[in-house]
């Protein structure tokens, strides 16, 4: 009861950081195709028929970041980020001139890369239904719609995306800290502020059911049966 995200092509020549978001994004739920080069990148669209690509506009010799971004776009319309260490005025108008839907300066947050790519597949109708069930909880991330044995649950925005975040790593123990970065954008806060929002998170949802939000101790909180 579970569809992918969106499929979402990278193309960035750091190994390191390609490697890196290409597993937050899988993570997150997407199916992902990593290129290093332009070249590579615009030959995958054409099979790989992404959703959604994350372009460095600084690549090897070949096609740099905006010569693959117009392909792409002029083939497909599709929704293009830009992801690079190019943070000049040019280059930022010159990403937004050939119709880049955002543009992300390095260094960045993973969290708000996964957050500003949500908005950009929201915006653009690619965000796909994705349905995911834990015992009787049920939650379609697309509807905002939380059901468990059959009647509705009402959350907050926040409660919501604590919950979806579990969703996506369900049966993985989740720290604090990654929660903190996950749902709010940042790992430098208040660890109580995680507390409290499960707690009321789980005051709902145990309303119609066992607990389903598990404290491990030392390490975190997990979402099992």
């Amino acid at each position: 009861m579970e569809d992918r995200l969106a499929r979402a092509l990278i193309v960035e020549d750091d190994a390191a950081i390609r490697e890196a978001v290409a597993l937050a994004l899988r993570d997150d739920g997407y199916d992902v195709c990593a290129e290093a080069d332009g070249a590579a990148a615009l030959r995958a669209a054409a099979r790989f028929r992404p959703d959604v690509a994350i372009v460095d506009v600084r690549l090897p010799p070949g096609p740099d970041g905006f010569v693959v971004a117009r392909s792409l776009r002029e083939a497909s319309d599709l929704p293009v980020v830009f992801l690079t260490a190019a943070d000049d005025l040019d280059a930022r108008l010159a990403g937004f001139a050939i119709g880049a839907d955002d543009y992300i300066v390095k260094p960045f947050s993973m969290s708000e890369l996964l957050a500003r790519l949500r908005a950009v597949l929201r915006r653009t109708g690619r965000l796909r239904a994705v349905v995911w069930q834990v015992g009787d909880l049920v939650v379609d991330e697309a509807a905002r719609v939380v059901t468990r044995g059959g009647g509705p649950i009402e959350l907050t925005p926040t409660e919501f995306e604590l919950l979806a975040v579990f969703g996506r790593h369900r049966g993985r123990v989740l720290t604090k800290v990654e929660l903190l970065s996950l749902v709010w954008g940042y790992d430098a806060y208040d660890p109580n502020l995680v507390e409290v929002h499960i707690s009321a998170l789980r005051a709902k949802l145990e309303a119609r059911g066992e607990r389903l939000i598990h404290t491990v101790r030392g390490a975190g909180y997990v979402l099992r049966p």
